[in-house]
């Protein structure tokens, strides 16, 4: 068993996110608005991203310092046609326990079944509306959400985990809560409410616009009668609630009212290989970079848990006071870092 390196809050490394690509088939205001990433925008090209070979050699020092658990995203990742086999390598060339993937389940009903056969533990697709209307604006591009729900249907027809992903926004979205309850449970997927987080620089993000974790579980609980249930693992960021009637349940992630930063065990890396101790992160050390300078084994390790050794990050503890004070700070953008 690798021996758990710690950072300065005592928190070890257990969670890896993966951005495989910055590019995306939407533009979600919340993250990549058009008016930002439209027409000439610089994404990254192939040999800025690292390549499976790459992956493979940076996961397996990560797994070295303990990671269990590695979430593959984007922009928008099965975009990049080799997803499927870096699923099967993190599954049986490294003994990734658990791998997930998110996704915006655009390209999902043709590419459910190569992800179940790569070996994919489960799915995370974001829907933030039932409403064509609302999701296209969600969207960005006006697309209809029913080739998502497809692919939803197809994902789970063939044995896929699924939760959905729901970014709540007052006078957006909000008023959407029943309906999107109703609609999951009756399918059996857990669906997580997400808080309107200040990420990025480009999301217009406003604190009036964010619908708190309390109010959302009391207007959803005013319909169905929810019971809290303790998490499954340690450093689950979802409060979770279970529907009294037995039909599934919810989770909220209420980063902006209700951090966890204090048992967040998550590092992050960009597609083009920075490593970022925080979603809401400035700078990220250039881990590909030290890997085509020769680092490979124990020096990349050891580069990595340094890294990890000296981090401080608590933004959302920090967020409130921040605000108060008038300060801002300039943040990684979420559609390069992936959430």
């Amino acid at each position: 068993m690798p021996t758990p390196v710690r950072d300065q809050f005592q928190r070890t490394l257990h969670d890896l996110r993966i951005s495989v690509t910055d590019r995306c088939n939407f533009r979600c205001p919340y993250c990549m608005p058009k008016e930002v990433f439209g027409p000439g925008y610089p994404f990254l090209h192939d040999p800025q991203l690292m390549t499976l070979a790459e992956l493979t050699r940076i996961v397996a020092a990560f797994r070295a310092l303990g990671v269990e658990k590695v979430r593959i995203t984007g922009g928008e990742p099965l975009l990049r046609a080799d997803v499927p086999e870096l699923v099967r390598t993190l599954k049986q060339e490294l003994g990734v326990p658990d791998v997930a993937l998110t996704t915006n389940g655009w390209l999902l009903e043709k590419l459910a079944p190569a992800l179940r056969a790569a070996g994919l533990d489960r799915l995370n697709v974001s829907v933030d509306s039932l409403d064509d209307t609302t999701a296209g604006k969600l969207n960005g591009l006006g697309f209809s959400v029913a080739r998502v729900l497809r692919g939803i249907d197809a994902a789970a027809a063939i044995g896929l985990p699924i939760k959905i992903n729901c970014v709540v926004q007052r006078g957006v979205n909000d008023h959407e809560l029943p309906a999107l309850c109703d609609y999951f449970r009756a399918r059996g997927h857990p669906l997580r409410f997400i808080e309107f987080m200040d990420v990025g620089n480009t999301n217009h993000w406003t604190r009036d616009r964010v619908v708190p974790a309390k109010e959302i579980v009391e207007r959803i609980g005013a319909v169905w009668t929810l019971d809290p249930i303790g998490p499954a693992y340690r450093g689950e960021v979802a409060a979770r609630y279970r529907y009294r009637d037995g039909r599934g349940e919810i989770g909220l992630i209420g980063s902006v009212t209700e951090p966890f930063c204090r048992d967040c065990h998550r590092a992050r890396l960009s597609a083009d290989g920075k490593l970022f101790t925080c979603l809401f992160a400035s700078l990220g050390w250039d881990v590909l970079g030290a890997l085509r300078a020769g680092a490979e084994g124990v020096e990349l390790e050891n580069f990595l848990a340094r890294i990890w050794r000296g981090r401080l990050d608590r933004y959302s503890d920090e967020r409130a006071e921040l605000l108060a004070k008038g300060e801002s700070r300039a943040k990684v953008e979420m559609s390069y870092i992936g959430g």
